[in-house]
């Protein structure tokens, strides 16, 4: 068995499922693999995305820790909060303790994570940063303290803490910019399985280029017909063809969805995998319910996925609303002049309120006003008949009302549209208690009505100025996924959680270019 490929610049994957098996081939007619960033799928040898981010992310620590050190020296250079030893020595002492620094990083997990999830980002990491950080400034202070060695400033030490937290944070994101700049950090990914699972798969990969997934096609023995969604993505063989797929078109990861194939098929699958040097992803069972809160345990070697009760404690809650009060209130005084300025902006731009209110469900079925700076013309509402043509789901799933282009908006309106600014005046229904930071997408009441059953679960925690819906995807992603997505964020509620969801809102919004 052979595969042709074209792994030219620019060029896309020739391929599409076919509708059924007895016509399904390996030939291409004119390539595979098609380029997501210019080069990507050229001669990476063993230079893989596991490969050129550990280096990349060594090479970024060893910068931060000593760009960190340097800095705290030069501040402290000749005031009266130095230590005994001196820069003379201690300079050659730090430097000595890099390794010790690099091995801790590698237990903490800091320099694995990018190959195997491919949504994984420094912001994911920061609380094992800040733990790790954290453990070393206290235990050097607790040997000088045992060993009477050294007597160290508690000030240069606290500088020296949050100055290796900063400095750590950013090289890692600029490490990781630069890393995904390269051909070699784009893996290519099989799916096996063409069902209604592996394509949906399929779908939000093709959509997120920045998680820099490469989807060379689908396996099975018995597909499904196309999505229209998939590009001309199509059936690569049978199931009993993975082995050679992975081979022919250097494969990195492969993701095993549902297939109707009998479960010791897919076992054989799986195990087979094992010496081709692949990641393996497996969509499990019951994945609409499965998230970030759920935990891998074992009975008598047999392994059982745990879900936490589906509630949020009344410390949860607490703990929740304290947090939005906490950053919304402080975001509200420190932006005070900024929303001024829009409003003044909104004011001499076209004639109409400031501000645009509308009904929104809120938690626990409970309507509300929902505040945004005003993007369109006075009377855009009664506009809204004749643009029902111009949907963009309305062709698909037209229980949401978005228009590219929309007409009725202006010109200042279509900016602050891009970057989100008009929603910044939900800090206020945060405030009063009618919306939280991060939570369920604040639907209108039309909208509303096509959550049913237990979607409605979603309506258990306020809505959100942010959540899952916009960090994935905001306009692209249809309304039955974004109901599920917020029954996910409902039911698997961290704190930590939120404030990964914060931490990428703004790169999701920069990223974006069709907020409308």
């Amino acid at each position: 068995m052979s595969v042709s490929s074209d792994t030219s610049p620019g060029s896309r994957p020739a391929v599409a499922l076919a509708d059924d098996v007895a016509g399904a081939t390996l030939s291409t007619n004119g390539g595979l693999v098609h380029d997501l960033k210019a080069g990507a799928a050229q001669q990476r040898g063993t230079q893989r995305r596991g490969w050129l981010v550990r280096r990349v992310l060594l090479a970024s620590d060893i910068v931060a820790l000593l760009g960190a050190f340097l800095v705290v020296e030069l501040i402290f250079q000749g005031s009266g909060a130095v230590d005994q030893i001196g820069i003379r020595w201690e300079v050659p002492i730090f430097v000595a303790t890099l390794p010790l620094w690099i091995v801790a990083a590698k237990v903490y997990g800091l320099y694995d994570r990018d190959e195997q999830n491919a949504e994984h980002s420094t912001a994911d990491e920061f609380p094992s940063i800040f733990h790790l950080v954290t453990v070393a400034v206290w235990l050097f202070f607790a040997l000088s303290w045992i060993t009477g060695l050294t007597d160290p400033s508690q000030e240069k030490l606290a500088a020296f803490w949050g100055a290796t937290i900063l400095s750590l944070t950013t090289c890692r994101v600029v490490g990781r910019s630069i890393a995904r700049s390269r051909p070699s950090y784009v893996q290519n990914a099989l799916i096996v399985g063409a069902g209604e699972v592996g394509q949906s798969i399929a779908r939000k990969l093709l959509n997120h280029p920045e998680y820099a997934i490469n989807v060379v096609g689908f396996v099975d023995s018995a597909p499904k017909a196309r999505r229209e969604d998939l590009w001309d993505l199509r059936l690569l063989g049978p199931l009993d063809s993975v082995g050679d797929v992975v081979r022919e078109l250097e494969v990195e990861r492969v993701i095993i969805a549902f297939s109707s194939e009998s479960h010791e098929e897919m076992l054989d699958v799986v195990r087979s995998l094992k010496n081709l040097d692949v990641q393996v992803d497996i969509v499990p069972r019951l994945f609409e319910i499965i998230g970030p809160r759920m935990r891998i345990n074992s009975i008598e070697g047999v392994s059982i996925v745990s879900m936490p009760p589906l509630r949020l404690s009344r410390s949860s809650r607490l703990l929740k609303r304290s947090f939005d009060l906490a950053i919304a209130t402080g975001a509200i005084l420190v932006l005070s002049p900024f929303l001024v300025a829009i409003a003044l902006i909104i004011k001499l731009d076209s004639s109409g309120p400031l501000l645009f209110t509308q009904l929104r469900m809120g938690a626990r079925d409970r309507k509300f006003r929902i505040y945004k700076f005003r993007t369109m013309v006075h009377g855009a509402d009664s506009q809204k008949s004749a643009l029902l043509k111009l949907n963009k789901h309305a062709n698909g799933d037209a229980r949401m009302f978005k228009v590219p282009g929309d007409p009725r908006v202006t010109r200042v309106g279509r900016f602050l549209r891009r970057y989100s600014l008009d929603e910044l005046p939900q800090l206020f229904n945060v405030v009063k208690g009618e919306m939280s930071l991060v939570g369920p997408r604040p639907l209108v009441l039309d909208e509303d009505e096509f959550v049913e059953a237990w979607a409605r679960q979603r309506l258990a925690l306020r809505p959100g100025m942010t959540g899952y819906w916009q960090i994935l995807g905001r306009t692209d992603i249809p309304f039955s996924e974004m109901v599920k997505l917020d029954y996910l964020y409902v039911t698997n509620w961290t704190l930590g959680g939120d404030l990964k969801v914060v931490a990428r809102t703004i790169p999701a919004i920069l990223r974006s270019q069709d907020a409308y």
